[in-house]
């Protein structure tokens, strides 16, 4: 294909235009531009900065970089296949502006205008066809969804975190009948069955928030998503429910270390959100929550001072919030016999070569001066003791 029936039939491009709107793709526009035009200077130029785009992306070529692209770009085609949807005249507008993606991709652009720079080399390949990026649409979804499983809501956006903080399984130590019933749900929602919000409440230091995260780190979870947001941004929770309707993913929202003051109107708002709102729930998003409070609510004695109706009216509404969630998992501290059992296992793992007299009597020291039996004390002590070990 001629160099400028290519740029033309690029910049016709509709279905995937913000892929082609992207600095790489201009670049290489304005590669071609320049070939056509036989401006040497200006072609050496916009090689560079192409092959240095593609680079920084970590690419030896435009094939690879587009095959990325064209996955986690959400574009028409990209939405209508993740849906399961049906449009001929779509898919055919899709199927022919791949095509010419594809050209790009293996065009080497190899001018005797270019042959006095020392220009890097790239490669000229494409390993993809529309076929194979069809089914990708199919079974991942296309865009940032398809590309990430960790977010953060900022109040404005979804702030996609490459490498999530998500421990594998075997990192966690004991409640293995909490995380269990953690999983099940999302499991559960995986599956598409109807499922309930879920509160994790109970001593800090148990590991209610590492078992969220480590959902992430289960192979039979892949198509979970988390979206972690802060108590100040419950009211966006409406918008972000709807953002993330119609997708093929599964949705955690992930509410960590949640409490409020008594007079903090803030979780009326999370008590429609969970339940009372004219709004249909939707079957792909769930809210999975922690908190170091049973009920969330935090009330004063002063504050449930009254006649007796007006206490019980007090009462009723301050605990109302915790029974929107259909699944409640408490986390306590440990049993004075589970904490050395706990702390033994994480000797034997790390290798701490104390006498089992000697760690008990060690561990009891520790857990007076660091009151709490929880595994994060647990963890703290065999952290100091393999320090001391040298």
């Amino acid at each position: 294909m001629k160099l400028s029936l290519l740029r033309d039939r690029l910049r016709c491009v509709a279905n995937f235009r913000p892929v082609l709107e992207t600095p790489v793709m201009g670049e290489y526009l304005r590669l071609l531009d320049a070939l056509i035009a036989e401006n040497p200077n200006a072609a050496c130029e916009s090689w560079a900065t192409l092959y240095y785009l593609l680079k920084d992306g970590g690419h030896d070529g435009l094939g690879g970089w587009l095959w990325d692209a064209l996955r986690f770009t959400e574009t028409p085609y990209g939405r209508l296949v993740e849906q399961g949807g049906a449009d001929d005249s779509l898919s055919a507008a899709a199927g022919e502006e791949l095509a010419t993606f594809q050209m790009a991709a293996i065009t080497e652009l190899s001018s005797p205008l270019l042959q006095q720079f020392p220009l890097p080399r790239l490669t000229w390949i494409a390993g993809w066809d529309f076929d194979a990026l069809t089914d990708f649409y199919r079974a991942n979804g296309c865009g940032v969804f398809a590309r990430y499983r960790a977010f953060r809501w900022t109040g404005k956006e979804l702030l996609p975190i490459p490498q999530p903080d998500s421990p594998q399984p075997w990192e966690l130590w004991g409640y293995q009948a909490q995380r269990q019933q953690v999983a099940d749900n999302a499991k559960a929602l995986l599956e598409g069955k109807q499922v309930n919000h879920v509160l994790l409440y109970g001593d800090s230091g148990t590991g209610k928030s590492a078992t969220v995260k480590s959902l992430l780190s289960r192979p039979d979870l892949q198509g979970l998503r988390i979206i972690e947001l802060d108590k100040d941004h419950l009211e966006d929770i409406p918008t972000l429910v709807r953002l993330l309707d119609g997708r093929p993913q599964k949705f955690i929202l992930f509410l960590d270390d949640l409490a409020f003051e008594c007079r903090d109107s803030t979780y009326a708002q999370l008590k429609t959100i969970l339940e009372g709102s004219l709004e249909r729930q939707r079957d792909n998003v769930v809210i999975y929550a922690t908190s170091n409070r049973r009920n969330l609510v935090r009330q004063t004695a002063a504050e449930r001072q009254g006649d007796e109706m007006d206490l019980a009216e007090t009462i009723e509404e301050t605990t109302s919030l915790v029974q929107r969630f259909g699944v409640r998992i408490p986390y306590l501290s440990l049993t004075p016999k589970e904490f050395l059992q706990m702390v033994t296992a994480l000797a034997e793992t790390y290798g701490l070569t104390l006498s089992p007299d000697e760690l008990r009597e060690r561990a009891k020291q520790w857990e007076l001066r660091h009151p709490g039996r929880t595994p994060r004390i647990a963890r703290q002590f065999i952290a100091y003791e393999l320090d001391a070990q040298g």
